[in-house]
């Protein structure tokens, strides 16, 4: 079995690499889905009435799926400024990111609040 010849900290830095480039993919893949999940649900909505307004009874559905997709937003744009990348305006254009979405990002999603008896 050949033994790898390269020092330790080249080795190290190789598989840091690595798992960022893998974090980034997995990062842009959720990004997609949650941004075709509200398309999805948009083009449902066009489709199903004459409006161009969401109805009032599927906005909350709505705006969990913004929410989610801010999230998503969110989550990858820190992951690219960790690898050094800190220019966003690129994943914008290339996911083609809804400014509504823009806004919610690096927001906090809102907890649900006890019951009170």
């Amino acid at each position: 079995m050949p033994r790898d010849l390269r020092p330790p900290v080249d080795i190290l830095h190789y598989e840091i690499v690595q798992e960022q480039a893998s974090a980034l993919g997995r990062m842009g893949r959720t990004l997609e889905q949650a941004l075709t999940r509200l398309r999805e649900f948009d083009a449902a909505q066009e489709t199903s009435g004459s409006s161009s307004e969401t109805p009032a009874a599927m906005q909350p559905a709505r705006r969990k799926l913004v929410m989610e997709a801010g999230q998503a937003l969110w989550m990858f744009v820190v992951q690219r400024e960790a690898t050094g990348l800190r220019d966003s305006r690129h994943i914008m254009r290339t996911y083609n990111v809804p400014a509504e979405v823009q806004r919610c990002m690096g927001l906090a999603p809102p907890t649900s609040r006890p019951t009170s008896k």
